[in-house]
């Protein structure tokens, strides 16, 4: 068994564009522009669909159904959805001010948590997150801010840099700028509150929906200027948290990335450079993201300089 790759899934945004063409070598399809790129999804209403070998045309879903085991590991049951759902990111304008809700207040809201990370392959100069809340910021003060459509002082921003990495818990208050081409890691959840638009006129000519008292009940007001990880040469541990745990690891042309098997399914995802398959010469190409099943020894030789994010932590 070799590794999974998938079609991607792409989604129009208000945000987005057409950037993906060329930044990530994507032929996109015809229509408004492009914010997403679903990479790997198992989600009712998105299925990623297996892209070349002997499981071409097989959806995430039936992988798992028919072969769990292998795919995720002994302890994992068929019926259990793919936990984590990878996307590319090409953030033309900045997006809403908005939250996921946390664990404990979730099924209160009719929505799922999700907890994310953020991985920036390539940015503009003056790009910038905005995450969490300034030291100090009451409530109160949030509050008033919100009625005054004066809430962007309040919030941390921080300059982006090619290869920072921010870890967004579920109740961290945040919204990504224009400029930012991100690798997206996060929980199979596609809940999200927005708490403010900027005044935003949507994809159909209206205003978009604000969810202000779900975000309001959302929002961890002691969550206060979290920092990101600067780019460091070499590996870098980048999350360890309950959900799922990120790796960056820089390898140079020549060198080999291995796994056994028989630990955890992995997720590779290619930011920059490319990997060949030690075992039958498949390519993961730059922009990639494949799946990795619990079951398979892998070894990777770098064809050239290479970046890659690996999440595990996920399976069973």
């Amino acid at each position: 068994m070799r590794f999974y790759k998938f079609k991607p899934i792409y989604q129009e945004r208000v945000w987005g564009g057409r950037g993906l063409s060329e930044k990530l070598g994507r032929s996109l399809p015809e229509g408004g522009p492009i914010g997403e790129s679903w990479e790997i999804v198992d989600r009712p209403e998105a299925q990623s669909i297996v892209d070349g070998g002997p499981a071409d045309g097989k959806t995430i879903r039936a992988l798992i159904e028919t072969d769990a085991m292998n795919v995720m590991g002994p302890n994992w049951e068929a019926q259990t959805h793919f936990p984590i759902l990878v996307k590319w990111l090409d953030c033309q304008e900045r997006l809403s001010l908005q939250v996921h809700p946390p664990a404990n207040i979730a099924p209160e809201l009719g929505g799922e948590p999700k907890t994310e990370n953020w991985y920036v392959a390539e940015c503009e100069a003056d790009a910038a997150l905005l995450v969490g809340l300034k030291d100090g910021v009451t409530r109160d003060e949030f509050d008033s801010a919100l009625r005054n459509n004066e809430l962007e002082p309040l919030v941390q921003s921080i300059p982006t840099q090619k290869g920072l990495s921010m870890f967004v818990p579920s109740g961290r208050i945040h919204a990504i700028d224009g400029g930012n081409l991100i690798l997206e890691i996060q929980q199979n959840s596609d809940t999200t509150y927005r708490v403010y638009d900027w005044g935003r006129i949507g994809l159909d000519g209206k205003p978009r929906q604000i969810h202000v008292e779900e975000s309001l009940k959302s929002i961890d007001f002691n969550d206060f200027e979290p920092k990101p990880i600067l780019p460091e040469p070499g590996a870098q541990n980048l999350v360890e948290s309950p959900v799922f745990n990120l790796e960056k690891r820089d390898i140079a042309a020549g060198e080999s990335l291995s796994f056994n098997g028989g630990e955890e399914p992995r997720l590779v995802g290619v930011v920059s450079g490319r990997l060949i398959d030690s075992a039958d010469g498949a390519a993961i190409e730059k922009a990639d993201n494949v799946l990795l099943p619990y079951a398979s020894d892998f070894s990777f030789t770098a064809e050239s300089d290479t970046v890659v994010v690996i999440t595990s932590g996920f399976g069973g």
